[in-house]
């Protein structure tokens, strides 16, 4: 049997940017994204916590510093200043799952690291 576990969570990011007129995707500074354990072009999942939006979508790295910025239809979903939690999860079995700790990282307003 595989569960399906949260494998990692970048916690209450500010979105710094939303560009429309992108094909689609969420850019994360390539520092969180290495931080996360997440790859480029990973599937995630974005929660708004302003506006209460769930929505899924994949990576692209960042070069800017704490960049949070939702691309194409995903920036429809958000407003720049919004907090979000940035999941993704991974199948494992029972037995993973049983000793399987997820990567938190916790952020401030300026998307910098804190934990």
């Amino acid at each position: 049997m595989q569960i399906q576990m949260l494998q990692s969570k970048i916690h209450r990011a500010t979105v710094t940017d939303a560009n429309l007129n992108y094909v689609g995707s969420i850019t994360i500074d390539e520092n969180l994204i290495k931080a996360a354990n997440l790859k480029e072009f990973q599937k995630v999942e974005i929660l708004d916590v302003n506006n209460g939006e769930r929505f899924a979508t994949y990576i692209i790295k960042g070069a800017k510093k704490g960049e949070i910025c939702l691309n194409g239809a995903a920036a429809r979903k958000v407003c720049v200043g919004d907090i979000v939690i940035i999941v993704s999860y991974a199948f494992m079995s029972d037995e993973e799952a049983n000793t399987h700790k997820p990567t938190i990282v916790q952020v401030n307003s300026k998307n910098e690291i804190i934990n």
